[in-house]
């Protein structure tokens, strides 16, 4: 009897032994598969490394902008170098190719329209993009393998940039955020001029996590200016060209303007101004939420504070309501929004 409950007493230790022994190993598998095409980042972290706020729910006023960043330009360099790896410091390009690679963030087709699309049936085939540009690539299961000296990030000399302009109609602060990226590929087939292929768009909520994991240098002169990637952009250091705003024709500035490079530049300047306009009369105390006609007119744009306060009094009166006789308006005070924006008039 004695014999007997020492053998069930061993026996019992041996299964209490193997149980603990199999937790671990199952628990590592779980992970290795969760592992394996997941995103690395948590959800925590996903919402922990990003600067930018969502837009929120309640915006009385929004207008969508698209600007064209040279890399060519200073203010710019930060998104091109290192052109090859520098130990842990890889450009923008190389950072978010491998992610896509990786299948941690989402690249979208960049369509005819020039307009971004965050749908699933829009997402871009990692197979037809390494072909169309003739990137040298091994195919390892289910995943592409690039090397690193194979991805073109030295021919990635601009970018597109989709900006929101909005007001918060809760808050009444003026914001402006950053809501998609799309690389452009530039290429001399034709002799010595460049052409531009855009390659895909990219959701900037999506990459921003990673983004502010990801150290740059955004000074020649003082090399211990640093900032994440993230940063850079929520705090609007790059220096753009506006290409194209939301509109019903869904025109360009150079499909407006008929291609005259001076109609452009007088267009860009007039949005420009348009913006900072409606910023200081929030400021003053006054509204500018109308929009003025989106055409190319080729005359210059004359700034009217009085047509803006009449435009104004237009949308804020109900229609039951008589127009108020007219007066003389008074000068509103101005004041710095402290927007720190940068009025961009080159031309292309």
């Amino acid at each position: 009897m004695r014999n007997l409950r020492l053998v069930m007493a061993f026996a019992a230790v041996l299964v209490a032994s193997a149980s603990a022994f199999a937790q671990p190993t199952r628990r590592v598998q779980e992970q290795q598969q969760q592992s394996q095409g997941a995103v690395t980042l948590s959800t925590r972290a996903r919402t922990q490394y990003t600067a930018q706020t969502a837009t929120p729910a309640e915006v009385s006023w929004k207008r969508d902008i698209y600007r064209e960043l040279d890399l060519r330009k200073e203010k710019n360099a930060a998104l091109y170098y290192p052109e090859e790896p520098l130990g842990d410091r890889v450009n923008f390009f190389t950072l978010v190719f491998k992610l896509i690679l990786e299948g941690k963030i989402t690249a979208y087709e960049y369509r005819l329209d020039g307009n971004e699309l965050f749908t699933p049936d829009n997402k871009l085939d990692i197979e037809n993009l390494l072909k169309k540009f003739y990137i040298e690539s091994e195919k390892r299961g289910n995943q592409y393998i690039v090397e690193t000296s194979n991805i073109p990030s030295n021919e990635i000399l601009k970018y597109y940039i989709k900006e929101s302009y909005y007001l918060d109609q809760r808050t009444g602060d003026f914001q402006t955020r950053v809501t998609a990226v799309c690389p452009v590929l530039m290429r001399s087939d034709f002799g010595d001029a460049y052409v531009s292929y855009p390659m895909f768009w990219l959701n900037y909520d999506e990459i921003s996590p990673y983004l502010g994991q990801t150290q740059v240098m955004t000074s020649s002169y003082n090399n211990t200016s640093n900032r994440s990637l993230d940063d850079y952009f929520v705090m609007r250091q790059y220096e753009g060209d506006i290409y194209k705003t939301s509109n019903l024709r869904n025109q360009s500035l150079a499909e407006a303007a008929g291609g005259d490079s001076a109609n452009i530049i007088q267009e860009r300047a007039r949005i420009e101004q348009q913006l900072t306009d409606f910023e200081q009369h929030l400021w003053s105390g006054t509204s500018a939420a109308s929009e003025p006609e989106e055409a190319v007119s080729g005359k210059p744009a004359k700034a009217s504070s009085e047509a803006s306060a009449s435009r104004t009094q237009r949308t804020q009166r109900t229609p039951t309501e008589k127009a108020p006789k007219a007066k003389a308006p008074k000068p509103a005070k101005t004041k710095s929004s402290g927007s720190g924006e940068h009025l961009s008039v080159h031309g292309r």
